[in-house]
């Protein structure tokens, strides 16, 4: 069985499922053209219940694979804390292997989720204390003997910055010829493109959605606008940077797959949708699976289509996460 490590975050994660406040359109405000309002002072009932699960990118990923039959470590940070505990306890529940594991004398991250039924979006509250701590230990990565590295979203602190620790997993990666599997945020690729690039040459797969495509891309040249709108440009270009097997996300439209000579596009399963909070996890997780196990690049995209379209249908980012049985039948579908 191959082994994976996933580095990153881990939350928990607090959902209130609401039907009440007012969807404004404001197209004029280009980084935010939709918002919801409420009333100030009011009090609104939660629609059916609070929901209560883990979160992060590097936690959910490593769920996934879990459930579909990898031996996945996540390498994170919580705290000393009731709430550390709590997500240790739920990452060993869905088989994750938590040896490294962090923990300190601070808060553990929290997110309170506001899920808004009628327009099938969400709004998250964050409050970040460990994850800006995590610390790259290069003996403790070693020790695990994994073949693969997944890489989420990093984030750093006075002490040490994101840089720093991507570089030090780059270079355990090239000492132990390990495998790496690179999903960028895009708070990352906004505040150091050029080391997102530089990272993308020494990647297996590298997961992006459109956005984060576009924002990566355009620092590479000097292209259109109707070029950069295209997703065929848009995998070429990132292939052409080093990375072998390109994915790429687009929501409701679909996802677009580029090993270099074959491209794809799978269009997104229409489902009814509880809450979209860890889709493009789930999505992550379904197709790295696959790729783990030798499919090829149409099965891989398949496996994550389906784990997403699961997913959605369930509040939080972990219950809908299919099993390597289901995961079978759905796609044989």
């Amino acid at each position: 069985m191959e082994k994976i490590i996933c580095i990153g975050s881990t939350t928990k994660d607090v959902i209130f499922p609401i039907t009440d406040g007012v969807v404004m359109e404001t197209p004029e405000d280009l980084e935010a053209q939709r918002k919801i309002v409420f009333e100030l002072g009011a009090k609104y009932q939660v629609a059916q219940g609070r929901h209560e699960t883990i979160g992060g990118c590097a936690a959910n990923v490593a769920c996934g694979l879990a459930r579909l039959g990898t031996e996945a470590f996540c390498c994170t940070r919580v705290g000393s804390d009731q709430t550390g505990d709590w997500i240790k306890a739920e990452l060993k529940k869905n088989g994750v292997a938590i040896d490294l594991v962090q923990s300190g004398n601070h808060r553990s991250d929290l997110s309170t989720i506001v899920a808004h039924i009628p327009s099938e979006d969400r709004i998250i509250f964050s409050d970040r204390d460990s994850n800006e701590r995590l610390e790259i230990d290069q003996t403790d990565l070693k020790k695990v003997g994994a073949q693969w590295i997944f890489i989420s979203s990093l984030n750093g602190n006075a002490d040490e910055n994101w840089e720093s620790k991507l570089d030090k997993i780059l270079q355990i990666a090239k000492e132990e010829n390990i495998k790496l599997i690179f999903n960028p945020g895009q708070t990352n690729i906004k505040k150091d493109t050029q080391k997102i690039i530089e990272t993308i040459a020494q990647t297996q797969l590298v997961i992006v959605n459109k956005d984060e495509a576009i924002e990566t891309v355009e620092k590479t040249g000097d292209f259109s606008a109707e070029e950069l709108n295209d997703e065929k440009f848009l995998a070429e270009k990132l292939h052409n940077l080093g990375a072998r097997v390109v994915a790429l996300t687009d929501g409701a439209r679909g996802v677009w797959g580029y090993d270099g000579e074959k491209f794809l596009h799978l269009a997104a399963q229409k489902e009814q949708v509880a809450d979209t909070l860890g889709a493009g996890d789930a999505f992550a997780s379904g197709l790295i699976a696959a790729q783990l196990k030798g499919k090829s690049l149409q099965e891989c995209l398949r496996w994550g289509i389906a784990n997403s379209s699961s997913v959605v249908q369930f509040y939080g980012a972990i219950e809908g996460l299919l099993r390597e049985e289901e995961m079978e039948k759905r796609v044989n579908e």
